[in-house]
């Protein structure tokens, strides 16, 4: 019986070189079809909702070198004539304008790598009461918050610690330096809160706040150093840069334009940014730079997000020195309802 079964021919060798074939066939023809869609597609990035691999149009981003002519910036009564759906524009930055490189960190411990952890013996570091430039916003006490549990939370990194809190030591560290926060009203809490922090150690006499405006500025005199914020809620300009009257029914941006607010950051020696809650608030506007008569597109909000932060991100990449400039950028946040 087993000589038999080793005399009888077998097909599976010519069966297994068949499928083998079809196999190698089947990479040829998707590796062809993958190289033909990058060549005419040469970045393949951008909103991923609405890709028009054949259709791209590329914009230059406006960074105010092209004209003599004083840049229009967006406000809030900018409006737009005539809407139509996203084309599927995207901006390209030249290559030979990005730095590459990092910063190489000195410290031995990732600080943001952690777990936040009830200290109810050092913290809070401050009372809001005893801060004179407290918005009322977010004076949870004052306004009749009875659970301050809040206020005893720290942050424990995993495998180290952090120094405990030193106000003169941060002012030397931020001596003849502007530390700047950039985006919406949650990194404006931010702000007044470490302006909180600083202020206690500064005579009267030798701080001043700005009023309130696109930037805020606090000043401390003898360190020659001011900790600011800059409304700018989406990043790019946008009809909503108003500190104040910026609850619009029709939100428009220029997608291709971090001028306006850039010209006001980019001196900066430390830069806080965040971006989020106001991209989910229904379809954005987009008005191109180079766009006339008021036309619009049209676009969802995350899509919009991608192409804002885009721009924004090409502008770290191009134009700061890691060596000499500290970028930040806060991820997601809860509401202030939360």
């Amino acid at each position: 019986m087993m000589q038999r079964w080793n005399r009888k021919k077998s097909h599976f060798p010519i069966v297994a070189l068949i499928l083998l074939g079809v196999v190698v066939c089947s990479i040829l023809h998707n590796e062809s079809s993958i190289q033909q869609i990058h060549e005419e597609d040469p970045s393949n990035q951008g909103p991923k909702h609405q890709q028009h691999a054949s259709t791209v149009t590329y914009v230059v981003p406006n960074l105010g070198s092209h004209s003599n002519l004083a840049p229009v910036f967006l406000d809030r009564f900018s409006r737009c004539n005539s809407t139509s759906e996203y084309s599927g524009k995207r901006i390209r930055w030249g290559d030979s304008h990005v730095k590459k490189g990092r910063r190489k960190s000195s410290e031995s411990c990732d600080v943001f790598a952690g777990k936040w952890v009830f200290d109810s013996e050092s913290y809070p570091l401050y009372n809001e009461s005893d801060c004179p430039y407290m918005s009322d916003q977010l004076a949870c006490h004052k306004h009749g918050r009875s659970d301050l549990g809040y206020q005893h939370w720290r942050w424990q990194p995993h495998d180290c610690n952090l120094k405990r809190w030193n106000v003169t030591e941060m002012w030397e560290k931020l001596r003849g330096k502007r530390l700047m926060f950039v985006g919406d009203s949650l990194n404006r809490g931010q702000w007044i809160s470490l302006v909180c922090l600083l202020q206690s150690v500064i005579p009267a006499d030798k701080r001043s706040m700005s009023p309130n405006a696109p930037l805020t500025i606090f000043r401390a005199e003898e360190y020659n150093a001011t900790i600011e914020f800059l409304w700018a809620p989406l990043l790019v300009d946008s009809n909503s840069d108003d500190p104040v009257n910026h609850r619009l029914d029709e939100r428009i941006m220029r997608p291709d334009s971090v001028l306006k607010h850039s010209s006001k950051w980019e001196h900066a020696d430390i830069l806080v940014f965040n971006s989020y809650l106001w991209w989910r608030q229904g379809p954005v506007k987009l008005s191109w730079s180079a766009e006339e008569n008021g036309a619009c597109e049209e676009l969802d909000g995350l899509g919009a997000m991608e192409l804002a932060m885009g721009a924004w991100a090409d502008w770290v990449a191009s134009k700061t020195d890691p060596q000499k400039k500290r970028v930040f950028f806060v991820t997601m946040s809860p509401t202030h309802l939360w």
